[in-house]
């Protein structure tokens, strides 16, 4: 016998018995599942030890993920009765934050967004048939004997994958069958509302030397009008895409010729590039950082006392032998920065020490998991290392932490939401350094007045940490800014500083990136702007157009001397027509427009158009200038 506590009510039943028997005993009705310690079960998992349940009812979050579940299956089955059952191959359906995707290879046939509405009318004959969901468990022979004569090769590879130890279950629906560990509803005619989105390509297991199946995605919620909602919000976010932001302005370009993950800057995003680098080095300057620069890769030895290679080599780029010594391009900055901390003797005088670095880092990502600027092979981390003493860490930590704060606002974000990540099980380091990095880093966050959550036991084995997310234009949290604690590297690279005691002493070291990085900063920005950057950061901030030849010299003259206030400027001085120049100004999203015409010539003044605020009507040039460049002074959108 095993005992099941359900709302503080403890009962004892069977070993195994489904979780929908043990709500009949308890009495409990309309439940679609139970978070069984922190898992999601649906009523026909068997319960197999001692366990606490909540009870899972329609209207709570995690009901979402059972109702996914089983639409991502409804759609296996509608494609292979569409498709045939021996051409359909299916690989994983998985549910995601929104809804469910499945990957499959389909014998002959590649699928289009045309499809998806022949997909989802299938899916709804499926619910409208409301076929009972079975769950049954079997064997590793059984599975696989099943599998072979289902000619299902990936769910095949999938069982040789499980653990001896896992239990293999599969779920029916009429003769539908699919190797899953649930959860599910009891019957497709449960379903609530749903719609395919959209196809990509996805490697098999994201191994770029595997079979590239097709991923079809869909989007579900109980209600139809939050799914409505949500789906208009896709659709938003379809137009913000950085991807297709960055193509159409020109900013960057990753090319499978050089290499997938890894971004190539063009001109117009290497101007904006100098501008936030120049920013982001302006501002760390004031606030007494010193800036390093380290070497693309390092001795073995490096990584092997830095603890990389027993715990991240997975993420790193195979080694190099150089004159018979193995090197690895970095993944991190911080062995190099501890490097050249542990250059000579230091004292306390002169900590902190704040080391910066815009270093570029390399990381093996699996191919199916790039994502544009988001996810990359090669980027560049706004890094720091802040070397301290004990009595220093709350000035560091709040220092860091406003800092942070006020860069994220110089780029229009206002929003955010702070995450404390505590001691884990496996911490090292002392329980004063953990209560102290600890304490800090809530006193700081309370001090700024910013609301908080603690992640409990979710900080690093080697130190506590912040986490900052910034909220979008659309309402989308982005992972920014991080500050980490570091009691491991200090200790496995011997790191000290003399005190006032002519003692040796051991600092405490803060891991730091405002940004995170470069690449995906850049993404986020766009993104959250739908590309019309601040004046401050765009590429081109202001377009003259002539209407007419006999305009040409005036807008030189103009651009020349707007060019000598600093402003990035250019002049549209082809042949197209006026309305053309100025769609395609709109297109490139540039801040402003100047049109010169015989009125602005005979008055000495220049028709103003704002990519914001509409028509400015005719000003001088003057007044122009001050207007621009207090929009940059304020980073004003």
């Amino acid at each position: 016998m095993i005992r099941v506590i359900i709302n503080d009510k403890v009962y004892e039943v069977e070993k195994g018995t489904p979780l929908g028997e043990i709500y009949k005993k308890a009495g409990i009705k309309d439940a679609l599942g139970g978070k069984v310690d922190g898992k999601v079960y649906d009523l026909q998992t068997p319960i197999r030890k001692d366990a606490h349940v909540i009870p899972i009812y329609r209207d709570d979050p995690e009901s979402l993920e059972i109702l996914r579940h089983s639409l991502a299956h409804i759609m296996a089955q509608a494609l292979k009765e569409i498709y045939g059952k021996d051409r359909v191959h299916l690989g994983v359906g998985p549910t995601t934050e929104e809804g469910f995707y499945y990957d499959v290879e389909i014998e002959g046939v590649r699928l289009s967004e045309e499809d998806l509405p022949k997909i989802e009318e299938k899916m709804r004959e499926i619910i409208q048939r409301d076929y009972p969901i079975l769950r049954r468990e079997i064997d590793r022979e059984q599975a696989k004997k099943l599998f072979e004569e289902l000619k299902e090769r990936y769910k095949l590879d999938i069982i040789e994958r499980i653990s001896p130890e896992d239990v293999i279950s599969v779920y029916e629906q009429n003769d539908f069958v699919d190797l899953c560990r649930g959860p599910h509803l009891p019957s497709t005619g449960m379903t609530g509302a749903f719609k395919l989105t959209h196809l990509s390509g996805a490697y098999w297991m994201g191994d770029a030397s595997k079979p590239m199946l097709q991923r079809i995605y869909g989007m579900a919620f109980w209600d139809s009008k939050e799914l409505q909602e949500r789906l208009n919000f896709y659709e938003e976010a379809k137009k913000r895409d950085h991807r297709k932001l960055g193509r159409e302005l020109e900013l960057f370009l990753i090319d499978d010729d050089v290499g997938p993950g890894l971004v190539l800057w063009l001109p117009k995003g290497g101007i904006y590039r100098k501008v936030l680098e120049d920013y982001w080095k302006e501002e760390h300057e004031k606030r007494g950082y010193q800036f390093v620069y380290t070497p693309h890769m390092g001795n073995a030895k490096l990584w092997q006392i830095s603890g990389h290679l027993d715990y991240y080599k997975p993420n790193m780029f195979p080694s190099m032998q150089v004159e018979h010594e193995e090197y690895f391009v970095k993944p991190m900055n911080c062995p190099f920065h501890i490097a050249i901390y542990k250059s000579r003797v230091r004292s306390y005088r002169e900590l902190p020490l704040k080391l910066a670095e815009l270093g570029t880092v390399y990381r093996y990502e699996m191919s199916g998991v790039l994502h544009g600027l988001m996810r990359v092979r090669g980027f560049t981390q706004d890094d720091a290392h802040i070397i301290c003493t004990p009595e220093q860490v709350e000035g560091v930590i709040y220092e860091t932490l406003e800092f942070a704060i006020s860069m994220l606002r110089d780029f229009g974000f206002n929003e955010f939401k702070v995450y404390i990540s505590t001691k884990p099980i496996d911490a090292i380091g002392s329980e004063q350094q953990w209560e102290l990095a600890e304490r800090s880093l809530k006193k700081a966050v309370e001090v700024m007045g910013i609301d908080y959550q603690i992640d409990e036991g979710g900080g690093a084995f080697y130190g506590p940490k912040i986490d900052v997310k910034i909220k979008d234009a659309i309402g989308r949290l982005w992972q920014c800014s991080t500050i980490q604690f570091d009691f491991n590297l200090p200790e496995r690279f011997d790191m000290t500083y003399v005190g006032p005691d002519n003692k040796r002493h051991r600092p405490y070291m803060i891991h730091r990136a405002l940004l995170g990085s470069i690449e995906r900063f850049t993404g986020v920005l766009l993104e959250h702007y739908a590309g019309t950057l601040p004046v401050w950061l765009s590429p081109i901030q202001i377009r003259i157009i002539p209407i007419s030849e006999k305009h040409i010299n005036y807008a030189k003259e103009i651009e020349r001397k707007l060019k000598d206030e600093g402003l990035r400027v250019e002049t549209d001085d082809n042949q197209e027509r006026l309305g053309a120049k100025i769609r395609d100004a709109e297109l490139q999203k540039i801040p402003y427009v100047i049109v010169i015409g015989d009125k602005e010539l005979k008055e000495g003044k220049i028709s103003v158009r704002s990519k914001r605020d509409g028509n400015l009507g005719s000003m001088p040039l003057d007044d122009f200038v001050k207007l621009v460049k207090e929009k940059i002074r304020t980073k004003a959108t």
